[in-house]
């Protein structure tokens, strides 16, 4: 915990994305720390309950804009000159995207080229990391956890857009950014779940919206499995790896998943889910028509493990216990309070 405060204390750090989901907690949890966070998002976003929540806006700069407007996104760098970036703006919804693709490309993958046009353009900027998904891979259906050097793809508009970014950042190292002394990132997360997450057509939400409605739950895809894992676990492995760039020579790709135990179908996840919040019911709808989703779903963490010393510190259980603790207690503690609290327990292990 010193190292880490020492390090993160007074850096000037700049996330894109920061009122959503994992942005918010990333922004609490580095703010806690010490550093001076500034944060960039669209003005009106479709999943901002957490940080309206925790008023955490409060005490960041605060500034407002779309990464698809390019000179926007260059007047806020040049106005908040930053050390560090964390890229976590996007369009993050698989089952959005087959309605709106080309707004998933736009923003996905021209989103991130004029983000990293302005780091190239930046004299303050050290390191960088990108946020892109474990669904940047080519999905075969394999059993076995997809490595950092396996062949990018992506079935939806989503995936292959996730998938180009990777593309596009690598060519953006190889081109200006090596040259330029910038070390850059990429980070691959699992299926992220946590308190505060209230996004349209995700498992989590979709629970506790049924729960507090009194209805059943409806599990479109109910032996899918998927690399669930605590918005904690990977937040902590883009923050520890952006610690790594200022020293070590690790500007690559990086996994950042859950251990095997927590690779398990959505019916398995559901049921501990209503176990922890203690009622509530669901149903398989899967009889329907839906959009094509990937059934099997895993990483590979090893190269982290090994060359970072990053591992997941929360099992299966954990992950579960932590997320509906949070829904069940944050009118009464308070979504800050709790969220911090979750962060400190986080932070002993």
């Amino acid at each position: 915990m010193e190292n880490l405060v020492r390090f993160w204390k007074g850096k000037k750090v700049l996330i894109t994305g920061h009122t959503g989901f994992k942005g918010c907690w990333l922004t609490l949890w580095l703010t806690k720390l010490g550093a001076k966070v500034i944060g960039f998002s669209l003005k009106d976003y479709p999943n901002t309950e957490l940080f309206q929540l925790t008023k955490i806006g409060a005490e960041i700069i605060d500034e407002r804009g779309d990464v698809r407007d390019k000179k926007r996104v260059l007047e806020v760098f040049e106005k908040h000159p930053p050390e560090i970036v964390f890229h976590l703006a996007a369009q993050p919804i698989v089952r959005l995207s087959y309605d709106f693709p080309t707004e998933t490309f736009d923003t996905n993958i021209m989103g991130t080229v004029n983000v990293l046009d302005a780091i190239k353009h930046s004299k303050s900027i050290k390191a960088a990391v990108m946020i892109t998904s474990d669904k940047c891979y080519e999905n075969k259906e394999w059993v076995h956890g997809y490595r950092e050097d396996d062949k990018m793809g992506g079935h939806d508009p989503y995936s292959a857009s996730k998938g180009c970014m990777e593309l596009v950042v690598a060519s953006y190292r190889r081109s200006f950014l090596k040259e330029q002394k910038k070390k850059i990132a990429t980070a691959r997360a699992g299926n992220v779940i946590g308190g505060g997450d209230y996004a349209k057509d995700r498992i989590i939400p979709d629970c506790v919206k049924a729960i507090n409605n009194g209805i059943t739950i409806e599990i479109r895809s109910p032996l899918s499995i998927r690399p669930w894992q605590h918005v904690l676990e990977p937040l902590s492995g883009y923050m520890l790896l952006a610690q790594k760039l200022f020293s070590e020579e690790v500007d690559e790709a990086w996994n950042f998943g859950p251990r095997a135990g927590s690779v398990v179908n959505v019916k398995e996840m559901v049921e501990l889910f209503l176990k922890y919040w203690g009622n509530g019911a669901w149903k398989d709808v899967s009889g329907g028509v839906h959009p094509h989703e990937a059934k099997l779903l895993a990483l590979d963490i090893s190269k982290a493990t090994h060359k970072l010393k990053w591992a997941p510190k929360l099992n299966f259980d954990d992950t579960i216990r932590l997320t509906v603790d949070w829904y069940k207690n944050f009118k009464e503690v308070g979504a800050k309070e709790l969220a911090i609290k979750q962060i400190e327990e986080y932070e002993k292990l």
